[in-house]
């Protein structure tokens, strides 16, 4: 690998996951602790936890400090489970993709779902690439959607606009 790999940790959880919050809280993050220590050139920054119905990437708090945190340069991987946590559907996670390669940094995702993963740090089969050139695509078919969702991001970053 060789670069420094300043990782977030994030999970979004079902707002039914509220019940049992603390619980749900503590597993997440040992298993992001674990995960992460002595892993040579990956250190984990934070663990980052929505619990909430919210769909969008603009409605999840943490999601947004995590965004803050990229912007700022303390996080430059994304690790999640699945995509599944980072967006809700095809639109969103488009959306985040173009947003994050706008960012000042280089920003990795990582996710563990087997076969279906993503990890733009081996960038196994170009996955980084394909992956712009599909959120660019997807975001200029529907410019002024993607225009209303920046500002809204925007507006959830308090004007910072992760750029």
């Amino acid at each position: 690998m060789g670069e420094r790999y300043c990782v977030g940790g994030y999970v979004k959880l079902a707002k039914l996951w509220e019940r049992c919050r603390n619980d749900a809280i503590r597993h997440h993050r040992e298993y992001y602790e674990k995960k992460y220590e002595n892993n040579g050139d990956m250190e984990l920054i934070d663990v980052y936890i929505d619990i909430t119905g919210g769909k969008h990437i603009y409605q999840r708090p943490e999601m947004l400090r995590l965004l803050r945190d990229c912007s700022d340069g303390k996080v430059n991987c994304i690790a999640a489970q699945t995509h599944a946590y980072l967006a809700a559907n095809m639109e969103e996670l488009c959306y985040l993709i173009k947003f994050l390669n706008e960012m000042p940094y280089k920003i990795d995702i990582v996710t563990e779902i087997e076969n279906y993963g993503i990890n733009t740090i081996t960038n196994d089969e170009q996955q980084l690439e394909a992956m712009h050139t599909m959120a660019e695509r997807y975001a200029d078919v529907r410019k002024h959607d993607f225009e209303l969702w920046k500002i809204k991001m925007d507006k959830a970053l308090g004007g910072n606009k992760g750029r």
